[in-house]
């Protein structure tokens, strides 16, 4: 028996990527993603940060001092996975990029950037994204722009249309 595709397994998903306006609301909408470096010894190093989509990049930001930031500046690469999972797209969608990473310590980069940032994070909260705000504007502040050059997306619903059976609960709720 066949199904989606004529693929009844998970061997091969080249038809489970996200539908593009579902890829830019998922990018819209998260704001916290798995951010991907290589240290000194060549070894891959993550950690979740708050990022904005825009202009076609992720932008985060990081203290200058924090060990991503001389490892960026050195290899001039990185990666970021976003998940859906709390978002009201519900879970079982990611975007994976990796690409050209600029470390930008000007002014006016982290002028617009860091209010866009803190907004984004304290939705609905304009006294909470003023005092997140000021807490981010340090002297030492970096913002990070990561600009994908590769990216390999997926959408769990359409695996699991192949074999509903399977399925985790929820996964066809979004």
């Amino acid at each position: 028996m066949t199904s989606l595709g004529g693929v009844e397994d998970a061997e091969n998903l080249a038809e489970c990527q996200l539908d593009p306006d579902l890829r830019e609301r998922l990018l819209d909408e998260q704001v916290e993603c798995t951010f991907i470096w290589t240290n000194k010894a060549g070894q891959p190093f993550g950690v979740a940060m708050s990022y904005i989509w825009r202009k076609g990049s992720i932008w985060l930001t990081a203290a200058g001092t924090r060990a991503r930031v001389p490892a960026i500046r050195r290899t001039g690469y990185a990666a970021a996975m976003i998940s859906s999972v709390g978002t009201s797209i519900g879970p079982g969608k990611t975007v994976s990029v990796r690409g050209r990473c600029i470390v930008h310590d000007d002014r006016a980069t982290r002028d617009w950037m860091l209010p866009e940032l803190a907004r984004a994070i304290r939705k609905d909260d304009e006294a909470g994204a003023a005092a997140f705000l000021a807490l981010l504007d340090s002297p030492g502040r970096v913002v990070i722009e990561l600009k994908p050059d590769y990216e390999l997306n997926f959408d769990s619903k359409k695996m699991w249309a192949r074999k509903p059976d399977a399925a985790p609960p929820g996964r066809f709720d979004h």
